[in-house]
């Protein structure tokens, strides 16, 4: 089985979610996003319920009937609908489901945030938590360490963050605790920006800058950005004095690096030979 499949796979739960989020309210879409999430976790912690949600050699009628089983009265009518049609799917892996689950739990909050008018601000407050979190060492450590027991450092994160961002940037910044995709604290939290810029149709542009840049000069990088990739650009600028002037961005895998320490460094290399 390719990974096409697994494409196909999401697409129609992703279809079915679609589908449940036009009619409903922020607030529904917001819980059903809750429910898929927790299921996620609940495949994180139960390999063999993974592997036999994943089950190609079961019908998959059979495998939403075991999904319903264990989660009747538990969750939503809308949530069964939506993680049935997850498990209906053909996985090439048990952790290809989890990784789908995964990400249409991401998919319903970043609805939910859309619908409420606040996706923008969940895309920044999740990249300034992780510049806050990459600024302090300590911090990182205790935040980066996936073999300390989640919950704490959910709990850790959630005191640093509470009544400072939006519902949908906690529940996030929960998910990247536990490892989004597989990925490291960090990873898990730079793929969320760039998902909540995707859902707004927007390219991610990571800006460090020595200065704090004005209203106009970033829409003039913007601008020249957006006429270089063909797509509108979501600039997130960082400040670090320690490029002493000019500026670095980072679109994608392009990185254009114009700043005086680079340019030291070079003269530095040059003068060495």
């Amino acid at each position: 089985m390719d990974t096409a499949a697994n494409r196909e796979s999401y697409a129609a739960a992703a279809d079915r979610l679609a589908a449940f989020a036009t009619a409903a309210t922020p607030a529904a879409i917001a819980t059903v996003a809750d429910e898929v999430l927790a299921i996620g976790d609940l495949l994180r912690r139960e390999p063999r319920l993974r592997r036999a949600l994943s089950d190609t050699a079961r019908e998959a009628a059979g495998r939403a009937e075991l999904l319903r089983s264990i989660l009747a009265s538990k969750v939503s009518d809308q949530t069964l609908a939506v993680a049935g049609a997850l498990v209906e799917g053909r996985w090439s892996s048990p952790v290809e489901l989890l990784n789908a689950t995964e990400r249409l739990g991401v998919d319903a909050v970043l609805t939910a945030a859309d619908r409420e008018g606040d996706l923008g601000d969940v895309e920044d407050e999740l990249f300034r938590f992780g510049q806050i979190v990459g600024a302090d060492h300590a911090l990182a450590l205790a935040l980066g360490d996936s073999t300390a027991d989640v919950a704490r450092r959910q709990e850790l994160a959630e005191s640093l963050l509470a009544g400072k961002a939006k519902a949908a940037t906690l529940r996030l910044v929960r998910l990247a605790l536990t490892g989004f995709g597989g990925r490291s604290f960090d990873a898990s939290l730079t793929r969320l920006v760039e998902a909540a810029a995707a859902k707004r149709e927007l390219s991610v542009a990571y800006v460090t800058s020595a200065i704090v840049l004005s209203d106009e000069e970033e829409r003039r990088l913007a601008t020249s950005l957006a006429a270089i990739y063909g797509r509108e650009v979501s600039l997130l600028v960082d400040l670090d004095p320690r490029i002493i002037g000019g500026m670095r961005v980072k679109i994608g895998s392009d990185l254009y690096d114009g700043t005086v320490a680079r340019r030291l460094a070079e003269a530095r290399t040059a003068i060495a030979r």
